[in-house]
């Protein structure tokens, strides 16, 4: 019972952390305002680790490749933390069990990448009806658009179905391919024990 609770609140705040960086990445590539309540929240939850990251690893055309990198060492830290306190015994010296950590790692990145993108959907999709004018719009819009605009013809009665296409998709990819090649990393996993 304790194990669980302790493996619950790594993972919660691990992945709480890693989505700031993520989000701090996105951010960036979307070019937000650094001026928005928003963008100062996540420089300022995240500068401690991005900024000495950077003296380390520079940008990479232009990307920020710090935040990224965080972003991954973060889960990569949480998944070894919860399979540390596991009952079975993992093999950390074995080569194998690090490259099945780091693929999972890899693997929850882009998990939280898509939920990220389904998040700001949803709420881009609330905003419209409720408050299309907010703030937080331009920086929604800017996140979103590159994924809405080829569905963006699916305009049924003047209602905007691009976001439940997307949603959809979102969720297809987490349903399907996303829980195969977690299922692979496992196993790798579970082969180096």
């Amino acid at each position: 019972m304790l194990l669980q609770t302790l493996q619950f609140l790594l993972q919660t705040v691990g992945g709480l952390f890693s989505l700031v960086l993520l989000m701090r990445f996105y951010l960036q590539l979307a070019r937000a305002p650094h001026r928005h309540p928003l963008t100062q929240f996540v420089m300022a939850m995240t500068n401690f680790a991005v900024l000495r990251l950077r003296r380390l690893v520079p940008a990479w055309h232009g990307y920020d490749s710090a935040s990224l990198l965080a972003a991954f060492l973060v889960t990569l830290a949480v998944s070894t933390l919860v399979l540390a306190t596991n009952l079975l015994p993992y093999d950390f010296a074995h080569p194998q069990t690090w490259l099945g950590l780091c693929l999972l790692s890899l693997l929850e990145l882009f998990r939280q990448s898509l939920n990220l993108l389904a998040g700001a959907v949803i709420v881009q999709a609330i905003l419209s009806w409720v408050s299309p004018y907010n703030a937080i719009t331009p920086i929604l819009d800017a996140l979103t658009r590159p994924y809405l605009k080829p569905f963006r013809a699916a305009n049924v009665g003047g209602v905007d179905l691009s976001p439940l296409i997307v949603i959809l998709i979102i969720q297809v990819i987490q349903m399907l391919p996303l829980r195969v090649l977690e299922q692979l990393f496992l196993m790798q996993l579970k082969m180096a024990v």
